[in-house]
């Protein structure tokens, strides 16, 4: 008897160590299971967390409203079907993507809290982000070429600025914004990731994500910071000489009323390039220190929410032709309402 109970003893120690082993085994599974990162976002703002969340989701909207109005008005009106005007749609078709891409998971993190992102998400983000960027950048520097072309050739700018024309540079724009992001996405993604997924931003940026590296990333810094620099300047270097160019031509014209028309149809695009380059040598060519975190979130809302809201009202509200279809989409649609 003494023998069976020792026997049942034994049998029932051995089912708690195997439902201890189970429940350990399935524990690191479940937290093994998750393979990517952890945003910290904004972090110390539960007290105004669905105030922000509610004035995100504010700006996000009227971000994509906003902008496929312009899109709208562009293609609804003959009049607007000119090389500016096709430029400005396709801003305004890139600005919508561009701020689709952080939005979502920023109001994401707000709301439910869950700042998880997998690993293939997160670099699905960095690459979009940065290609959309960079295409930003490229796309106003042939809205500088065009501008440069109807001022200084006026004469010569129908043929020149011709459909093809307008249609390869806009391709070109796009094209060369994801292929150099390409380069240093494949430098990013090779760098090995110690220490714990937790990146200090509420998006997949560069500098937050390779700041998580164990090892010696001074050249992927170097390639990256080269071919991000390349883009940025040589974009911003070619905007410069081509108003060089138009502040040229405008300076030869003789009457203050031709000068002030000439200028008044660069105004809108001079804006947006202080908006974007401003928000983005701000971020990217500040000097380094222990409040970079905070700094680069804060400026980060500049180019990611309030550049994308602030294009289509600088280039509706300084545009009388703009604001004039605008105004006859709105009216064509109180008629038909009238009449249902």
């Amino acid at each position: 008897m003494h023998v069976y109970f020792l026997h049942l003893k034994r049998v029932h120690l051995a089912r708690l160590c195997m439902k201890y082993l189970n429940k350990k085994v399935m524990g690191e599974m479940n937290h093994t299971q998750f393979n990517g990162f952890i945003l910290r976002g904004l972090s110390d703002i539960d007290d105004t967390r669905i105030l922000l969340f509610v004035f995100f989701l504010v700006m996000f909207l009227l971000t994509l409203t906003a902008n496929m109005l312009i899109i709208m008005a562009v293609q609804c009106h003959a009049h607007l079907h000119t090389p500016m005007y096709f430029f400005i749609n396709v801003l305004s078709f890139l600005e919508i993507w561009y701020t689709t891409s952080t939005a979502p998971k920023h109001l994401s993190l707000l709301i439910t809290k869950d700042n998880r992102i997998s690993y293939e998400w997160c670099f699905a983000q960095l690459y979009m982000f940065h290609s959309l960027g960079t295409t930003d950048c490229a796309l106003l520097a042939v809205m500088a070429f065009d501008r440069c072309m109807a001022i200084c050739n006026p004469l010569r700018y129908t043929s020149i600025m011709n459909e093809r024309m307008c249609r390869c540079l806009a391709v070109l724009s796009w094209a060369f914004g994801f292929l150099a992001i390409s380069i240093p996405l494949a430098m990013t993604i090779k760098v090995p990731l110690c220490q714990a997924h937790i990146i200090d931003h509420y998006f997949c940026d560069l500098a937050p994500l390779l700041a998580l590296a164990c090892t010696d990333i001074s050249f992927t810094i170097a390639i990256n910071s080269a071919v991000i620099g390349f883009a940025i300047m040589f974009n911003f270097i070619f905007i410069l000489v081509m108003y060089v160019n138009i502040i040229w031509a405008i300076m030869k014209l003789k009457s203050n009323t031709g000068r002030m028309k000439a200028f008044s149809t660069c105004s809108s695009h001079l804006t947006v390039v202080a908006i974007i380059y401003g928000s983005a040598f701000s971020v990217y060519g500040s000097p380094k220190g222990p409040q970079t975190a905070n700094y680069e979130k804060l400026f980060s809302l500049v180019y990611t929410v309030f550049t994308p809201f602030l294009n289509p009202i600088i280039y509706s509200l300084r545009n009388n032709e703009v604001k004039t279809a605008l105004r006859g989409i709105f009216q064509g649609k109180l008629h038909i309402f009238r009449f249902q």
